[in-house]
């Protein structure tokens, strides 16, 4: 399925959540939580690669969990320091495709929401799985947050997610989206050190995002074309916890954390993604899609 055939976007919102100093929950969405974790995970780890066949794996991830009601949680990075902008995000008059050469940097659109940002040192994490269309997309992000929560909490990282009231709304076509988190991001004394975009298609839902290893967000500027807005700079592991901004060692995290929120009874599995025969063929498809220019530079 071509990922222009999707329901309209949407813009990650969750409940406010409390903060707490012990092991982290779902907060106010936890009476839910179970009903929307899958008891069968399968987890990738990818390498490296460009950012089209990121984007393309990620959506044809997308496909198999509507079509199969597989879960997969995924891993990844990047070969080349790329911008990925949100599915509507404008970018006429604020990027070129010249100024992002001239940059050395590599672009293209996410098929989810959101906003811009660069993607160098990080690991980037991506989960598609069912969601039954009667339950809310809010109770997916909070409980795909809550497992990355837990990872970066057990890793020492003094993680928090950002309750209603410490925010402002955040406009599609507003600020970068490091310059500032939004309901439910997860932050280091305010600073965002995850940020995230959704996208739900059918009965089916696809979440990914940014953990920094290191703020390499301020690469945004040079390769705008008008001045953009001062931006803090942005929580990572190598500025709070330095021994754990390995990429290996993060990945190792969030895999154990999902391993404490699946449902035990019946008992839960978590094994390697196997994909299916067909698999490359999708993925073929959705890069076909997404490296075209009038994808890429459509608004």
């Amino acid at each position: 399925m071509s990922p222009l055939r999707v329901v309209p976007a949407i813009t990650p919102t969750i409940a406010a959540t409390t903060r707490r100093s012990g092991p982290p929950a779902i907060s106010a969405l936890a009476g839910t939580a179970a009903e929307v974790m899958p008891r069968h995970w399968t987890f990738l780890r990818s390498p490296a690669a460009d950012g089209l066949t990121n984007m393309a794996i990620d959506a044809a991830l997308l496909d198999l969990a509507g079509e199969t009601a597989c879960a997969v949680w995924r891993c990844y990075g990047w070969t080349m320091p790329t911008i990925s902008f949100g599915r509507n995000e404008r970018t006429h008059g604020r990027f070129s495709p010249e100024r992002l050469r001239d940059a050395g940097l590599h672009a293209v659109r996410r098929p989810t929401g959101g906003r811009a940002l660069l993607h160098a040192r990080e690991v980037t994490y991506s989960v598609a799985m069912p969601l039954d269309e009667r339950l809310s997309w809010r109770v997916a992000y909070a409980a795909v947050n809550d497992v990355l929560l837990r990872a970066l909490q057990s890793l020492g990282v003094p993680a928090q997610l950002v309750a209603e009231h410490e925010t402002e709304p955040v406009a599609p076509n507003g600020p970068v989206c490091f310059d500032q988190p939004a309901v439910g991001e997860i932050t280091v004394h305010g600073r965002k050190l995850v940020g995230s975009a959704v996208w739900r298609q059918g009965g089916a839902y696809l979440q990914h995002g940014s953990i920094l290893l290191a703020d390499d967000q301020a690469l945004l500027a040079d390769a705008a074309d008008v001045p953009l807005p001062p931006a803090p700079p942005a929580a990572s592991l190598e500025a709070c916890a330095p021994a754990q901004a390995h990429w290996i060692v993060v990945v190792n995290a969030l895999a154990a954390a999902l391993a404490t929120v699946v449902p035990p009874n019946p008992a839960g599995t978590i094994e390697p993604f196997v994909p299916p025969l067909d698999f490359p063929a999708r993925v073929a498809s959705h890069h076909a899609v997404l490296g075209n220019d009038d994808w890429l530079w459509r608004r």
